[in-house]
């Protein structure tokens, strides 16, 4: 079957309503015939599952879909299995990991993912596509049992990636902190996406979607930036 991903770098842009740059992206990649859509809410931390849910709710709505938020199945591993679409909210990374590995359900999404089921996910939710967490931003303000992600992608992802420097600050910028994952683990890319980028994965194609270009990093080389017209298929056999 063809993997379907559909990974943002954020759900939403400064002045924008909630997830509204990718409204009409996600509509056009989930198409007409699906329903079931699961939503997966455990990367929030200062809001409810509840509140998460009825948020994302109005939007899916608003285009056309229902969600069943994970957290109120009685049977998580079998409403995956149902699920027709797979949607993964941002937040805190760690949060997220820990509830994925504490219900067990990574190795269910997975599977359903790589039977062609269509996964969404936003910033954290980008992450967990990932081999690991390990290029997340968020603090950890949890231990998970497992850094694993869900390896749906062999790249990592560092979502609301900037080059942006603060003036007088003296804390690692993004780059220094991605380069330090890199002396460590050499042998993998890590993707910077900018705020209001996606990347669209259909089988063995990938596509940048947005205005911003893409950071590339390789470990011992320089960065190199990629816009909405490449080819970036290579990804997917690093």
């Amino acid at each position: 079957m063809t993997k379907r991903l559909l990974l943002l770098s954020n759900s939403t842009n400064f002045g924008e309503d909630y997830l509204f740059y990718p409204r009409q992206v996600i509509k056009s990649f989930l198409g007409n015939s699906i329903k079931k859509i699961i939503f997966i809410p455990f990367a929030g931390v200062t809001f409810s599952f509840d509140e998460y849910t009825a948020k994302v709710t109005q939007v899916f709505q608003d285009i056309g879909y229902g969600i069943e938020p994970i957290h109120l199945s009685t049977n998580s591993h079998e409403s995956i299995k149902q699920a027709e679409a797979i949607v993964v909210g941002g937040g805190n990374t760690f949060h997220l990991f820990d509830w994925l590995h504490k219900t067990g359900i990574i190795a269910t999404i997975r599977e359903q993912v790589n039977k062609g089921i269509p996964y969404i996910g936003w910033s954290a939710g980008s992450n967990a596509a990932c081999p690991t967490l390990k290029t997340t931003n968020d603090m950890p303000i949890i231990e998970p049992v497992s850094f694993n992600g869900l390896d749906l992608v062999p790249f990592q992802i560092n979502p609301h990636y900037t080059d942006a420097a603060i003036p007088n600050h003296n804390g690692e910028a993004r780059e220094q902190r991605i380069r330090e994952f890199l002396v460590l683990n050499p042998a993998i890319y890590v993707v910077g996406l900018e705020e209001g980028t996606i990347l669209n994965i259909e089988g063995s194609s990938v596509k940048l979607i947005g205005k911003k270009p893409l950071h590339l990093f390789k470990f011992g080389e320089p960065i190199v930036e990629y816009d909405s017209s490449a080819n970036l298929d290579f990804l997917l056999k690093a």
